[in-house]
């Protein structure tokens, strides 16, 4: 008895010890790699895609504008939200409805109202990806279906670089945060993504399925001015296993600000720094840091260097009177 119970615990254990086929674990403040496994391993990535799908239409703009939902939804198929053509609905409602009931029907009315048809949004998507640097992405439709072409390949690390992109979007972050929306035609929907209510330094994710990609999952979360974005791929208890890498983050890393947004006037030249520079650092000292500022000709460039990886940020100045030193 004693030892079919030795035998069983060491089973659970094997198993428990089994994870995702790929993840990684990334620090929202610089992209830091925390932690990863086959990072750049190519596979249909489901609905997770759906998070380029919502940056595409958010930075398209016009989110209360009402229109009518167009005779392309007949074509949508799985996960819906049950949209009919002719209902008037706004693209804040579609977004709410792509993010948290990951719906392909809003997928693809978001696409057909943006762009015209799926293929010109697959092209913006494909640009943005590019832009961005996924450099092992291939979107292929708005929705993460896969059955009928194959669907949208990317990986753990490219889908971290998009989550990290699509957090620093205030529209994105509000939407992919929400524990529940109702829509104008008072429609109450709850987010799947179950994070957002048993962890509570959850933020934001997107979740996945299809038989081909199996479960996939994006998250992040912030504690204490940290915040880490996990991707896993594959990984059959992904909530629990996304809540102990968050953890880990939290206790081993720490964020540094190197220069906060605003304007700036150093030697008499005024320039201004779009977003806060920020470094993450181990909390037990084993990362070596240095920053070094200079002007080249016009622009004040500022480096950093952490361990062997060297960061240089140009920010364009112009000749203000009255400058001091350091303002």
């Amino acid at each position: 008895m004693k030892r079919s119970l030795c035998i069983l615990l060491c089973l659970l254990l094997q198993l428990m010890s089994v994870h995702a086929e790929s993840y990684v674990v990334l620090s929202g403040a610089d992209n830091t790699i925390v932690e990863e496994k086959n990072k750049d391993e190519k596979q249909s990535v489901a609905s997770i895609s759906k998070i380029m799908t919502a940056v595409i239409a958010i930075e398209h703009g016009q989110l209360d504008e009402s229109f009518a939902v167009d005779d392309e939804i007949n074509k949508a198929y799985g996960s819906s939200v049950y949209l009919k053509q002719g209902q008037q609905v706004t693209m804040r409602d579609l977004l709410y409805g792509l993010m948290l009931r990951s719906g392909n029907d809003a997928a693809v009315e978001i696409a057909k109202h943006v762009a015209g048809s799926q293929v010109a949004f697959v092209e913006l998507m494909n640009r943005k990806a590019a832009e961005i640097g996924m450099s092992n992405t291939t979107f292929s439709n708005p929705s993460g279906l896969d059955e009928e072409d194959g669907g949208n390949i990317s990986t753990a690390n490219d889908m971290a670089v998009l989550m990290s992109y699509a957090m620093k979007n205030k529209e994105f972050r509000t939407i992919t945060g929400s524990k529940y929306y109702t829509t104008d035609w008072n429609m109450r929907w709850k987010n799947k993504n179950r994070l957002l209510f048993d962890y509570p330094f959850t933020v934001g994710g997107k979740t996945g399925f299809t038989k081909k990609a199996g479960r996939t999952l994006v998250s992040a979360a912030e504690h204490d001015g940290v915040e880490s974005i996990v991707v896993t791929l594959r990984e059959g208890d992904d909530f629990a296993f996304h809540e102990q890498k968050h953890t880990e983050v939290f206790q081993k890393m720490d964020v540094v600000t190197i220069m906060r947004k605003g304007d700036y006037t150093v030697n008499g030249r005024k320039f201004h720094v779009p977003e806060t520079l920020k470094v993450t650092l181990h909390k037990d000292g084993s990362d070596k840091l240095r920053v070094k500022t200079h002007y080249d000709h016009k622009d004040f460039v500022v480096e950093v260097q952490k361990n062997d990886d060297v960061n240089v940020y140009s920010f364009a100045s112009k000749k203000v009177r009255g400058g001091g030193l350091f303002s």
